[in-house]
């Protein structure tokens, strides 16, 4: 090989060390930056799963308010003339915040509304952004809007929550779906053939962007009580959350 030969051999090993060298770098910074997003994620999950869970959920009572899905995929849970105080609750069946805030409140949201001491309203809501989470929020947003009956509908929400996937896997597939719905005891004509097609996916979707706009949402869970936020130390335990309520309601 002549010197010039010799030359340029070495200048490309060189140039692919380089190479070689920054695409190490770069898979450092990608790391580096994923890494931090999940602590950071985590850090926000832990402080709401610590404020949850040094509080002691109520037990659901047998009976429930009279509940009533609404056009807009928003569903009403109050007695007859109760029309305050409010508690607007804005949530994602994908958040695992949310699927906390349920376990620990959700009972004591049923119990105001069945003692006539406010109006429970839920916002199902879609705030996901990226796959396979946005999907999945979507499947089960569209899904929880075919069933037509209130009491129903509250056992296909808890039943969601109860078996929310991970947020890096595809889940609440259609198959799981339409089991839940069983489960739930949805009579709801059309059920099947409204969860398979995902009837509902845009209309979950245009509500999601609308509420997020209207009411400056910047997460879920959000719990608003007559237009007002809640604290998040508040919602998660039960005995504010009431004591907050009855206030109101006075």
């Amino acid at each position: 090989m002549s010197k010039g030969g010799r030359a340029k051999s070495a200048r490309d090993k060189i140039r692919e060390q380089q190479a070689a060298d920054r695409a190490r770098d770069q898979r450092k910074r990608v790391v580096t930056y994923i890494t931090a997003g999940a602590v950071a994620l985590a850090a926000v999950g832990a402080g709401w799963w610590y404020t949850a869970s040094r509080s002691q959920s109520e037990v659901a009572g047998e009976s429930l308010a009279p509940t009533t899905v609404q056009a807009d995929g928003t569903v009403v849970m109050a007695n007859p003339g109760v029309n305050a105080p409010v508690l607007d609750i804005y949530e994602d069946y994908q958040c695992p915040a949310c699927k906390e805030l349920e376990r620990v409140s959700g009972p004591t949201f049923k119990n105001l509304a069945a003692e006539g001491l406010a109006k429970v309203v839920y916002h199902p809501i879609t705030i996901f952004s990226q796959e396979p989470t946005k999907s999945n929020s979507v499947r089960a947003g569209a899904a929880a809007r075919c069933v037509a009956d209130g009491k129903q509908w509250v056992a296909f929400h808890d039943i969601l929550y109860r078996n929310q996937p991970s947020e890096t896997v595809e889940g609440f597939t259609t198959d799981q779906l339409l089991a839940w719905g069983k489960e739930a005891g949805v009579t709801t004509p059309g059920f099947e053939a409204c969860v398979t097609s995902q009837k509902h996916a845009q209309a979950q979707l245009d509500y999601s962007k609308r509420v997020m706009a209207d009411q400056q949402l910047q997460g879920t869970p959000t719990i608003k009580l007559n237009g007002e936020a809640i604290d998040n130390g508040v919602a998660a335990a039960p005995q504010e959350l009431r004591d907050t309520v009855t206030e109101a309601a006075k």
